[in-house]
């Protein structure tokens, strides 16, 4: 057994409880460069990232959103795209991407499964996404005041932030 060269009391090989999740997120400013495509393949195109942790997913995407441009306010539509374009954008990996995605769960416009046909994203990710809205939609016509624990609970462990709330 190999001693921890910090702690000198674990082992080397000891793990700490996985009760946390890391999102990693590029950061895009291709608004910057005049006459740069937008599309996101296999070429490193980012100007860095932001790595955000929660004890969800849904926590640890909104951080991550935040923390690309404070001006948004999580996961949440960003633009209004008409759905030709919302259907573009979708089927297109850009740096837009997550926006239209929020667009069509907020807006009920397309289901979960219709967004997997297009996008190809996993199920599991786009069900995380889905219950950021869902939250959403359960909060919105309420006051703070209107807001009992539990739904303040769940609207912590879903990542959204004071301002949100």
């Amino acid at each position: 057994e190999v001693q921890n060269a910090v702690t000198k009391k674990t082992q080397a090989c000891f793990e700490p409880s996985l009760d946390y999740i890391v999102t990693k997120i590029p950061r895009w400013d291709m608004s910057k460069f005049e006459g740069v495509a937008t599309n996101i393949g296999s070429a490193m195109k980012s100007v860095g990232e932001v790595m955000s942790i929660g004890r969800t997913l849904e926590e640890s995407l909104q951080k991550a959103i935040r923390m690309v441009d404070p001006s948004n306010p999580g996961y949440s539509p960003k633009f209004k795209f008409t759905h030709e374009e919302l259907l573009t954008e979708l089927a297109v990996p850009t740096d837009r991407r997550i926006f239209a995605i929020a667009q069509a769960m907020y807006d009920k416009s397309l289901s979960v499964a219709e967004i997997h046909d297009i996008t190809k994203i996993d199920h599991w990710f786009l069900r995380r996404c889905e219950n950021i809205v869902k939250t959403y939609d359960a909060m919105k016509n309420k006051s703070l005041g209107d807001i009992d624990h539990g739904m303040m609970l769940e609207a912590k462990k879903n990542g959204f932030s004071d301002i949100q709330i």
